[in-house]
């Protein structure tokens, strides 16, 4: 028997349909919209990813400042081309920003792998002679670092290549792999004041770049580097807005946090088209696309969402100013040890450290406390006299070497006149009878019985920098911390 059923639709369920068609109807009319009026409206979830979006692309921004400043023009004092070295010929200037070292002279190079290989060469140190080399990828994450396992190192043979290269480096050269077209590198060599920098100097001589495909003329095989590492778009990237001119002496940081929306996300977009994001960022990088901002694509952002954008910049800015809840702090210092350098998904603590010290290398290639205030919390000034108390066996734990210097509130060096701007390891400090050292931090000369010991600081408020090269395990780990800054 065959049974034959009549089907109903309740009443509600037909209001459903109803209105199911009806919002098609809307709908299709939206089709005919101009993109603008068919784009949601901004919510505060936008706003975040703004924020977000900000603060994962503020490293590569900030890195691509500073390699246009580099090698942008090099007939102008302090710039050379890709793969050469800028050697500094002397100590950091009065004024100069970023919390410079006066204790080592620095070489620097922005190397360009894309058309080939590029074979860095690097002389050995000398007996007690401090050299380091340490190379980043343009998102400032640490290729390298010859003072991770040898502070004074014998003769460097370093050949970078593009991830997924399969040429033949050459024999007894160490291998690094960068998925970034460019690369900084940097050299450092101590020297002990002003009157060491020439032995410094025959140093910087004895480097060299070069690539690995032989000169025109040359008859030995060579092989090419990994075809379609970067697109073909490269060579027509978008334009992005001048850098600042009044900003010309402010670090590559300073220079990217001034950027507007339109001016960050534009250089963003154009140099990620060089340097992609890693395979863990793909989340990152769609939060991007959702905002229109893609690789090597010109960024076009809505009017309207000005404010938006504007709002969304001074969240991710505000963050950039808020110390990582990773970093470690005691005694009034800060610093920072596990996950430096191999940021993986901590696009915050990159952030941070791209705005505030730039490249910056692993716990254990060197380890930066900061201290801006004293025991008691209150800003440090030079109008006061302090003492840094260290037990005999408390110093700051290394195997190269350790410095403590002054800087301006600003980080900016103080004034040359000064009799020193750093203290180290090398000075014949003044220790009390239980072998505990007291180093004394002020304006003001604090008399001739503690000058071995004196630090001088610049007038008004200021900051402390302890550089501790090659450090050892206890430094990053907890279980050694500065002593405090305590006002006599």
């Amino acid at each position: 028997m065959k049974n034959t059923r009549r089907w109903t639709f309740p009443l509600n369920a037909t209001f459903w349909m109803s209105a199911s068609l009806a919002g098609m109807a809307v709908l299709a009319g939206c089709a005919t919209k101009t993109p603008d009026e068919a784009k949601p409206a901004s919510t505060g979830w936008v706003k975040n990813q703004v924020a977000d979006a900000y603060t994962f692309g503020f490293p590569l921004v900030a890195s691509d400042i500073a390699r246009e400043r580099a090698s942008g023009n090099a007939g102008q004092p302090g710039q050379a081309p890709l793969n050469a070295f800028r050697h500094a010929s002397a100590l950091p200037p009065v004024g100069a920003a970023g919390s410079p070292s006066v204790d080592t002279l620095e070489s620097t190079a922005w190397l360009d792998v894309s058309a080939d290989p590029v074979i860095v060469t690097l002389p050995a140190a000398p007996r007690g002679r401090y050299l380091d080399a340490r190379a980043f990828d343009a998102w400032t994450n640490a290729l390298y670092s010859s003072a991770d396992t040898t502070p004074y190192p014998k003769m460097q043979l370093i050949v970078f290549v593009p991830a997924g290269w399969t040429g033949t480096p050459p024999a007894g050269a160490t291998r690094v792999e960068t998925r970034t077209r460019y690369v900084w590198l940097s050299v450092r060599v101590r020297v002990n004041g002003p009157r060491d920098v020439r032995e410094a100097r025959k140093l910087q001589t004895a480097m060299r770049i070069d690539t690995l495909t032989p000169a025109k003329g040359s008859v030995a095989e060579t092989t090419p580097v990994v075809a379609g590492a970067w697109g073909a778009s490269s060579a027509k990237q978008p334009a992005v807005p001048p850098l600042s001119t009044a900003l010309s002496s402010a670090t590559p940081g300073a220079q990217a946090e001034a950027l507007d929306a339109n001016a960050f996300f534009a250089r963003l977009a154009r140099s990620l088209d060089d340097n992609p994001a890693a395979t863990d960022d793909t989340h990152a990088m769609s939060n991007l696309a959702d905002l229109g901002v893609k690789p090597g694509e010109p960024v076009q952002f809505r009017k309207t969402d000005a404010p938006l954008l504007d709002s969304g910049l001074a969240d991710a800015r505000e963050r950039l100013a808020t110390v990582p809840s990773n970093a470690l702090t005691k005694n009034g210092w800060i610093w920072f040890g596990d996950s430096v350098g191999i940021y993986g998904t901590d696009y915050t603590l990159r952030a941070y450290l791209a705005r505030r010290q730039q490249a910056t290398s692993t716990k254990d290639g060197e380890v930066k406390p900061v201290a801006r205030v004293d025991s008691e919390g209150h800003a440090l000034n030079g109008a006061n006299q302090y003492a840094l108390h260290f037990a005999a066996d408390q110093l700051p734990p290394v195997r190269g070497f350790w410095t403590i210097t002054a800087y301006t509130k600003d980080g900016a060096l103080a004034d040359e006149k000064l009799p020193r701007l750093s203290v180290s390891d090398r000075d014949r400090f003044k220790k009390n009878r239980d072998g505990s050292i007291d180093v004394i931090v002020s304006a003001k000369s604090p008399g001739r019985a503690h000058a071995s010991n004196w630090l001088p600081a610049p007038e008004g408020e200021f900051q402390l920098s302890m550089r501790l090269y090659a450090p050892k395990p206890q430094a990053s780990d907890g279980s050694w911390a500065p002593p405090p800054v305590e006002r006599q």
